[in-house]
């Protein structure tokens, strides 16, 4: 079954010239080290990012980057994209949010950095709805806005997605019904029933399922469930849910806590055999998971890309560059954006992958 998912893998990420390297020793867009072997720093505070020369079209720009939590390995992860693009431009950029995932704390960093003097907000919301009016604020002082992970925001210049949300949820959904024989219940899985990013995902799975595999079917006592970005949660709760549920034999997990979390829930009950779980998670957290056999199939993107492709197109959006389909980020799987047909705020890259035992160790963060 392995070998079957991943010539399946390989074949559709080909197709769709999705598969993309990151995250190795030998990617080009792994952060570089500046003179000394050390990381090009950048500080919370918005202290010097770097010593290196400003690129030929940006100036003296203060670019701040709130995430949803910046003790997630996923974001930790993501800082170092941004520290790369500070490096490699010499212009002023950092990362800073909550210690844990939590909107009302991230909205008062948000209100915080504002006053920081800075040219350019970049914002992973955790509620995109409940940050509507501090990203107004933000925009009515003249600072460019540009989220990532909330395709529903408002009050942004541009959001920014490493790939088209609904094709994501059906990549999941498509590696999730091989390893299912194309049958059986599965249910769904997000941080927040508020993350719209999540629920996307999850969506976009769901209609995959239900066009393409008629034999399987949504948990309808519970087809969401919530795990507050968190893998002990996601643990407990695919407990419940087993126990709860016995037909249920599928999960889609969006959040990267969510995957490791079930995962672990399958295990312990003995049910590898019977279960199976496809969805997000982090090479290093799921590496040992993916040799073992409690998982399959992780997917995912590279959250440093993402970061420096937020801080990329902030700093076209402040030379006043013309953004479209077709921009290029500098980065393979932000070469060639396009453009959301039913929102021109929306731009999607080119940067899923995902990963098997097979190939999990060329991947590192």
């Amino acid at each position: 079954m392995k070998k079957k998912l991943l010539a399946t893998l390989l074949t559709a990420a080909m197709a769709a010239t999705m598969l993309i390297g990151c995250g190795s020793s030998s990617d080009t867009n792994a952060p570089e080290k500046d003179a000394s072997g050390d990381d090009a720093q950048t500080t919370e505070d918005g202290g010097e990012a770097s010593d290196g020369d400003a690129s030929a079209s940006g100036g003296d720009y203060k670019i701040a980057v709130v995430v949803k939590g910046n003790t997630n390995g996923w974001f930790v992860r993501m800082e170092e994209g941004i520290k790369k693009w500070a490096d490699e431009t010499g212009i002023n950029a950092w990362m800073t949010g909550p210690t844990d995932t939590d909107s009302a704390q991230q909205i008062q960093i948000i209100q915080d950095v504002m006053n920081q003097d800075i040219d350019a907000l970049c914002v992973v919301p955790v509620d995109p709805a409940a940050c509507e009016p501090v990203l107004q604020e933000a925009r009515d002082k003249g600072i460019k806005v540009i989220t990532h992970e909330g395709t529903t925001v408002q009050n942004c210049d541009y959001n920014i997605e490493a790939f088209d949300n609904a094709g994501y949820g059906a990549f999941i959904m498509d590696n999730l019904a091989e390893l299912m024989g194309e049958e059986g219940t599965y249910t769904t899985m997000v941080g927040f029933l508020t993350t719209a990013s999540h629920n996307e995902w999850a969506d976009g799975a769901v209609a995959q399922q239900e066009a393409k595999y008629a034999n399987m079917t949504l948990l309808e006592a519970l087809p969401r469930v919530e795990s507050e970005n968190n893998t002990e949660t996601a643990y407990e709760k695919a407990k419940e849910v087993l126990k709860t549920y016995p037909e249920v034999t599928g999960f889609v997990g969006t959040c990267s806590d969510d995957t490791p979390g079930i995962a672990r829930a399958i295990s312990e009950l003995g049910l590898s055999e019977k279960v199976h779980v496809v969805g997000t998670g982090m090479p290093d957290e799921c590496r040992e998971m993916l040799k073992d056999g409690s998982l399959t199939c992780i997917t995912l993107w590279d959250p440093a890309d993402a970061g420096y492709a937020m801080c990329e197109l902030a700093r076209k959006v402040l030379d006043g560059e013309e953004i479209g389909n077709g921009t290029d980020l500098g980065l393979e799987a932000y070469s060639n954006l396009v453009v959301d047909e039913s929102n021109e705020r929306l731009l999607m890259g080119n940067g899923f992958i995902s990963l098997t035992a097979d190939n999990v160790d060329e991947y590192h963060f």
